[in-house]
Parts: structure tokens; sequence; C-alpha cells
């Protein structure tokens, strides 16, 4: 009960958020929900199945580039989002056959490569994506006030659809497959879990999502170049998010979001040089000491012990 109140209530208050703020408050709740469409997005893999997946880079660079190429043949915005959205999706079934045999760092190293073949051939496809001059979309015809707060709605409800399906998933046998993938993916498969088919499906999850999301930022920001979208950083943000609150938590990727954004304006902004050497350092503390998340500590005793 008390988690369906605090749920009624942040959503309450990121619905007042365009209401009440400025236009830099709304660019940051709409970063905010992007990011939590990234951390929610690779839980299916990650937190649910437990295989690390680095490919959240590519599933957005890909789902950018398909939306991108859309708007600038015409097709309406929305529909070039879901485009997006189900271009990754197709891309992440084909390859999830392909490398979820892999287990532990060997999937992980498979799962990071492939961002830099996808940037490789975007940028030698010149004539059709730009190639490293980028690509240019079509810039909507409606005040900045009106532009943002038109974007910020719009990822708001991607994030509500994700965490609804995430929702979903998890109270179906589909997410309790996926656990006990987590557990002994060997046992799984001797209880009758088609563990292929369970991987690739959460691999889909964690990829269609994530390429809408890309093709709403080439949308967002009017531009898009290779070196951009296809960042490792994308990657290695939504693993640290997900581990700071817990992996297959269903509040807990939205909730590490928030708090990564927190630490990325007020902090890192100001270390840019360390702020890859940090993020791995936060990856490194988080799975050795904090493997729950910080919502598993117990605080009071925590304060306890403290104030003795």
């Amino acid at each position: 009960m008390k988690t369906k109140l605090v749920g009624l209530f942040v959503i309450v208050l990121l619905l007042l958020i365009p209401i009440i703020s400025n236009n830099y408050v709304i660019r940051l709740a709409t970063m905010m929900l992007m990011y939590s469409v990234f951390a929610m997005s690779w839980n299916f893999i990650g937190g649910m199945a437990g295989y690390p997946s680095f490919a959240t880079a590519s599933f957005f660079g890909l789902g950018a580039y398909a939306g991108a190429l859309c708007q600038v043949n015409g097709v309406p915005m929305f529909l070039a989002w879901v485009i997006g959205g189900l271009v990754s999706a197709v891309f992440a079934w084909v390859l999830g056959l392909a490398i979820l045999h892999l287990k532990g760092h060997y999937f992980a190293i498979a799962s990071l490569i492939v961002a830099e073949v996808l940037r490789e051939v975007i940028n030698s496809a010149t004539g059709i994506t730009g190639g490293g001059m980028g690509l240019n979309i079509p810039v909507l015809r409606m005040g900045v006030d009106a532009q943002a707060r038109l974007f910020y709605f719009s990822m708001f409800v991607i994030a509500l659809v994700t965490l609804a399906v995430s929702a979903y998933v998890s109270g179906r046998p589909l997410g309790f497959g996926l656990k006990c993938i987590k557990q002994n993916e060997d046992a799984a498969g001797m209880t009758g879990i088609n563990t292929t088919i369970y991987k690739t499906t959460a691999f889909t999850l964690s990829a269609v999502f994530t390429g809408g999301a890309g093709a709403f930022y080439a949308s967002w920001v009017n531009y898009i170049d290779p070196e951009d979208v296809f960042e490792i950083l994308i990657s290695i943000k939504p693993i640290v998010m997900v581990l700071m609150c817990g992996a297959g938590a269903l509040v807990g990727p939205v909730i590490g979001a928030g708090l990564f954004l927190f630490l990325e304006e007020l902090v890192w902004r100001n270390f840019l040089t360390f702020h890859v050497g940090m993020l791995g350092l936060m990856v490194v503390f988080l799975v050795i000491f904090l493997p729950t998340g910080l919502l598993s500590v117990d605080y009071r005793k925590f304060l306890k012990k403290v104030v003795r």
C-alpha cells in the first residue's frame, strides 16, 4: 500500500513539473525520465536474467538513426519513435540469438563490441547517414516552451509504458523464468524453461524502449552523430543506476536514475576528466559491497551505530 502511495505521489509530482518549473528544470526532468527508461530496460536482461549487457548504446544509437532517417524522409515524429524502437527490437532479437549462448564476461565483451561495429557502419554510410558529419532532424514549428513541455510529456509516457511492462513481466511466468535463469540457468532448463527464448525476449525488451528513447532523443536535440549516440557511457550509466538500488527491483531503476542524475549534475560535471573512472569504481564498489543496492541497507541500524 505504501509503495502504491509513493508511486502515485511521484507520478503527480512529475505531472506538475512542467507547470511549476522553468525550462532548465524541465530539461533535467526529461533527462531523468530518459535515464529511467535506460535503467528499466537494462533491468530486463541485467537485473532479472543476470546477464551483464553493455548493448544499451547499440540499441540507443540504432533507434536514434532509424527514427532520424524516418523523420528526414517525411515520417511523422511519433511514428518515427515507434519505428526506432521496433528496429532496435528486431536487431536485439537477432543479436541475442547469436551471442546469448555466451556467459559472464564473454557476453559482456561481445555486447560491448556491437556499439563500435555499428558506429563504424554509420560512419561509412555517408550517403545515407551523413557519416561523421552527423544528421540534422527537422525542427518543430513551435515555441521553445511548448517544445520543452511536449518532449517532457512524451518521455513521461515512454517511461510510464516501460514501467508498466516491467511490472507486467515481473509478475508473469516470463519474469519468474528470468529469475530462475539468474539463479541457475542449467537448473532452469531442466525444469522445462526455454532459456534461449526467455533470454532473447528479455534482451529484446531491453532494446525496444531504449531504441524508442534514442529516436526521441534525435527529435529532441535535432542533430545526432555516431560519436554521440554510440558513446560507451550510455552502456555504463544504466548499470550504475540499477546497481545503486538493487538489480531486479521494479522501482529501483527509477530511483537509481534520479540519484545518478543528481550526482551527474552536481558532482561529475566538475570532474569530467575522472568521470569514466569514477563510474567504473562505482560499479566495482556496488557489485562487491552493495550487491542488492542502497535500498537494502538498514539505515536505522547504521544511524544507531553512528550515534553510539
